[in-house]
């Protein structure tokens, strides 16, 4: 009996296998001519992206834009995955600064909020295991909460909950730390206790134990996490004094005394949820309908992660009403793909790397995400548009996180072909969206799993 199945699997193994014959029909389609050889010797010392470049193809000549939004300080992100953090509050000061017509500005701290999200999302996880503590460890939600306990990425909906939860506080007030800009290590020291913890949660759902000892055992275990980034991101300011400047660092304002909260009023003024809609463009989909991703949020009282899928023609129309009254937009991209990273510039054919290996890269975008060959992997700030005469885009600029020694003095600029393939989130104030939208956002979303190929947190 066990004879005849051992034969069997090795008979499948062997029919879907590369067989001597089938190695041998693969060497004789390779050509052995003078170029192959050419190109090996070229591609063995050189990077394939320099080879494959298109010369002709170096960035517009022409860098002005019809529309563009106020310039501010350009940031670095390090090696962290904040850019949704550091997105979201680009959009927050900007935002401050009109309000004010530029005599105001502020810089937000992205130490003091990601304190909060790293926390938050300790809790997020360890009450995800009190709560599916009956179902087993290799349910797909479960599997999900301890594969990946805690991230430093993030989107838009994180950076809305917790500033109106905790508040924000400027930059000088709170700034970063090496642990902040360096997250691989504190995150995978927190990852493990709480797979640690989680474990012990579900243990103690099992054993039948009040609900009640349960909540006093997680509050315990966040008081450990609360230590461990307290020591690493420094404890959460409380109170503090500010006096705003303006652009050129002179006090605009008379000294005071904020808490955090406070301050968040004085800069933000009411809430952000319900002030704006998440956009998406995901051609798998049908557009005009609204999705939520299920347990994508970084509070536990927080908000899913909702968005309306729309064509890129709606998305652009709402990205270039904003940035004609002077509002810039948090965005995501797949900012890996067809990116000239010297010059900072992203365009559908900087490098032609079909003709350099002798074959095509034919997928469309809804292809590239079913099969993870493309999706969602980094937010910018959008904050200038070109347009022809008849109001159609033709490039973008959009600020980024990594230092003003990245691309062109902190920008990157995507021509609109690039973006239409590339561009994949949109966070626009509701009063650029127009009725019909806006009446479709509000329809009943459709629950899709955070495991699918364009759900991935912004890093």
């Amino acid at each position: 009996m066990w004879a005849l199945l051992a034969s069997s699997a090795m008979a499948q193994k062997s029919e879907g296998g590369i067989s001597a014959d089938m190695l041998s029909r693969i060497e004789g389609m390779q050509t052995t001519g003078a170029t192959d050889k050419a190109l090996f010797n070229a591609i063995a010392a050189n990077s394939i992206d320099n080879l494959a470049k298109n010369f002709a193809n170096h960035g517009p000549e022409n860098t002005n834009f019809k529309y563009e939004t106020p310039s501010q300080s350009i940031h670095d992100q390090q090696s962290s995955g904040r850019c949704w953090l550091f997105s979201g509050l680009n959009v927050l000061r900007a935002n401050f600064a009109k309000m004010h017509k530029d005599t105001m500005t502020v810089e937000f701290s992205q130490a003091y909020l990601f304190f909060y999200d790293q926390l938050e999302k300790a809790n997020l996880m360890l009450q995800g295991a009190v709560d599916l503590a009956d179902k087993p460890m290799d349910d797909k939600l479960v599997r999900m909460l301890f594969k990946s306990p805690i991230s430093d990425g993030g989107t838009f909906c994180g950076v809305a909950d917790l500033a109106e939860k905790y508040g924000l506080v400027p930059k000088s007030v709170q700034p970063e730390t090496y642990s902040a800009d360096n997250t691989s290590r504190m995150s995978r020291l927190i990852d493990s206790k709480l797979r640690e913890y989680g474990l012990e949660l579900r243990q103690m759902a099992a054993d039948k134990k009040k609900p009640k000892a349960i909540k006093e055992r997680k509050t315990e275990m966040l008081a450990t996490i609360y230590h461990i980034l307290s020591i690493s991101l420094g404890e959460p300011v409380k109170e503090f004094s500010y006096t705003f400047v303006n652009k050129k660092g002179k006090a605009v304002s008379e000294k005071k005394t904020y808490t955090p909260l406070e301050f968040y009023k004085e800069t933000v003024g009411g809430p952000l949820n319900g002030t704006f809609i998440m956009a998406m463009n995901d051609p798998r989909r049908e557009y005009y309908k609204t999705y939520e991703v299920e347990w994508d949020r970084h509070t536990y009282d927080g908000h899913n992660w909702k968005y309306i899928n729309l064509p890129m023609d709606d998305i652009e129309k709402l990205a270039i009403a904003s940035i004609k009254d002077g509002t810039k937009l948090y965005s995501s991209y797949d900012v890996g793909k067809q990116f000239d990273r010297k010059n900072g510039f992203l365009d559908v054919d900087i490098y032609d790397y079909g003709t350099l290996f002798g074959t095509t890269f034919p997928m469309d975008k809804a292809q590239r995400i079913m099969t993870f060959d493309s999706g969602s992997t980094h937010a910018m700030t959008l904050t200038a548009v070109d347009v022809d005469d008849n109001g159609k885009a033709l490039k973008w600029k959009v600020e980024n996180s990594w230092g003003t020694s990245s691309g062109k003095a902190g920008y990157l600029i995507m021509t609109d072909p690039w973006f239409r393939e590339y561009m994949f989130r949109l966070v626009v104030d509701k009063k650029y969206v127009p009725e019909n939208i806006l009446e479709a956002e509000k329809l009943k979303p459709v629950m899709v799993m955070p495991d699918d190929p364009l759900f991935m947190e912004d890093e």
